[in-house]
């Protein structure tokens, strides 16, 4: 049987292909320390795993779920917007819950774009908003990240090209791979830019919560939702990675739209998940703040790995990852993490797979307890 042609335009996510080499090598008996994919260690809380327990035996439990989520869901999300960003919006028409935010791209996608439209995508940035554009058959152009620009665009030179036919704009703030956020006058920058080209603006923001002291949603902007979307994800927040939990925010016209997509994709979303993602969400303050004191000294041990290795990198970026340059003569990225995992059994994320402007760098996953990172100091 001969596949679509739409497969021609993806390639297999690196993840996948690379972790299938490291599962062999741990088969071989290596001693692998993974570094580099960030998947929460760490269990939800109590509340969480006892409100899922007892959600199993409800009357309904276990039938077909609305496209929309629970009421009381959608209500747990906006209170949460309200209280943590300062953001009001209306959880009958303006949220739609999602089984993890990475669906989210798919279903905005396909609500968007038709075929050769473009989308401005972050390089650096999540390989995936490439990919889905590709199969959905709209056309990937790139925007540069830089350090120098402190992983920012430059919308002015942006501004010069044409975007005649640009439809979709992803960026990521907290900014994934580099842990660069943003500050609000630059947000504001980025919904004027959008609304003056007529571009949907997509912000993925699933790292306000990881080692970060000022969490910020774009929709905290005025006037943001005309032009804006946000999706966020309990996944890092509240070490909920496989429970598939995510969110899109946005207009009631922005949202119908996707919904009229995701609700010809799924079922809805099991009914114990959807009540386990309600406890999460009225976590209190101490959750956060063990979260914080967990990665903070993750980050210091890591920080120290990353000096043994001559790397170079941004003490004040948040998120669960250290984004590290390689020190001169270092050579590239994907030959330099593959001698570390065949020198010293560690395996750390090449920059090259977020884009080509992370040539140079290397990307640490801060989901490796403490012992893990100093056997991986010790055996340098």
């Amino acid at each position: 049987m001969v596949t679509a042609d739409r497969l021609n335009s993806v390639q297999e996510y690196y993840f996948s292909k690379k972790l299938r080499e490291v599962r062999g090598l741990i088969a071989q008996g290596k001693p692998i320390i993974n570094m580099g994919i960030g998947s929460p260690d760490l269990a939800p809380s109590p509340q969480v795993l006892e409100t899922l327990r007892d959600s199993i035996i409800e009357a309904g439990a276990h039938q077909y779920q609305s496209y929309q989520g629970l009421p009381q869901l959608r209500e747990a999300i906006a209170d949460f917007y309200q209280q943590k960003f300062a953001v009001s919006v209306d959880p009958s028409t303006e949220i739609l819950p999602l089984m993890g935010s990475k669906e989210g791209i798919m279903h905005i996608s396909m609500a968007f774009l038709n075929e050769g439209d473009e989308v401005l995508l972050p390089n650096p940035g999540y390989p995936t908003y490439a990919s889905v554009t590709n199969l959905v058959g709209g056309k990937a152009v790139n925007y540069d990240l830089k350090a120098e620009n402190g992983w920012f665009p430059d919308l002015e030179e942006l501004s010069k090209k044409d975007l005649s036919k640009v439809k979709l704009m992803w960026i990521s703030y907290p900014h994934m791979p580099t842990g660069a956020t943003a500050t609000k006058e630059q947000l504001e920058s980025l919904v004027n830019f959008a609304k003056a080209n007529g571009i949907l603006l997509v912000n993925d923001n699933p790292y306000s919560f990881v080692l970060s002291s000022n969490p910020t949603s774009i929709l905290s902007i005025a006037g943001a939702k005309i032009c804006t979307l946000e999706l966020n994800s309990l996944s890092k927040t509240f070490n909920m990675a496989g429970w598939r939990v995510g969110m899109v925010l946005g207009s009631s016209e922005h949202i119908n739209a996707v919904l009229k997509v995701k609700s010809n994709m799924d079922s809805g979303m099991f009914y114990g998940i959807q009540k386990g993602a309600i406890a999460a969400l009225q976590s209190g303050p101490e959750w956060f703040e063990a979260l914080g004191e967990v990665y903070t000294k993750r980050r210091e041990s890591m920080f120290k790995l990353a000096d043994k290795l001559g790397c170079t990198y941004d003490k004040n970026a948040v998120g669960m990852f250290v984004w590290c340059k390689l020190p001169e003569g270092a050579g590239p990225s994907e030959e330099f993490i593959d001698e570390v995992l065949y020198d010293k059994d560690i395996f750390i994320a090449p920059g090259t797979i977020f884009g080509s402007n992370g040539e140079g760098y290397i990307r640490f996953s801060l989901c490796v307890n403490e012992e893990k990172i100093k056997e991986a100091i010790e055996r340098f």
